[in-house]
């Protein structure tokens, strides 16, 4: 009697199901899939790991290709002492440079580079062309987007997404 109490408490969250547990590992594994072969082609491709492209493209949208430390590590979410040494590794290469604030004497910025900028433009091209390949023709196949195309993966990651915001 105790244990049906207890599994009928509004406070107790249930354990998922064998399906829901299947529909998971799927999930995961497919998503860990294209970021693998993502990473493996741009990698080939273009000599840069993920993180130097997520570092890259966080500085070519910023404005004036430059952002604070804290900045750059929030938008690309990472851990700041994971990003000082990544970005050591990357101004090592010539991709960015560290330079101090302009608006605050005590901090620094990561600053895109001219070689920064011209690598992350070629990487670009065939990322772009690996993100169509590997997950929009999954999706819409023959390029038409009249179908039902992106849609259910646009309400699925929106649901997560806002699932997640709700949880804090």
């Amino acid at each position: 009697m105790e244990n049906s109490l207890a599994a009928e408490s509004p406070n107790r969250r249930r354990s998922p199901t064998a399906e829901e547990l299947r529909v998971w590992r799927d999930f995961v594994e497919t998503g860990d899939r294209i970021r693998s072969r993502l990473a493996a082609r741009l990698q080939a491709e273009s000599g840069l790991s993920t993180g130097d492209y997520a570092v890259l493209l966080a500085l070519s949208e910023a404005p004036g290709r430059r952002l604070r430390s804290s900045e750059l590590a929030a938008a690309i979410d990472w851990e700041r002492s994971r990003l000082s040494h990544h970005l050591g590794r990357m101004e090592a290469r010539g991709l960015v440079a560290r330079e101090a604030s302009a608006h605050d004497s005590r901090g620094a910025e990561a600053v895109l580079t001219a070689a920064g900028a011209s690598q992350f433009r070629r990487a670009s091209a065939s990322h772009l062309r690996a993100v169509q390949e590997l997950f929009v023709e999954a999706f819409v196949p023959d390029g038409r987007h009249d179908g039902v195309g992106l849609r259910p993966v646009e309400e699925v990651t929106g649901a997560l997404r806002e699932h997640l915001a709700s949880m804090g």
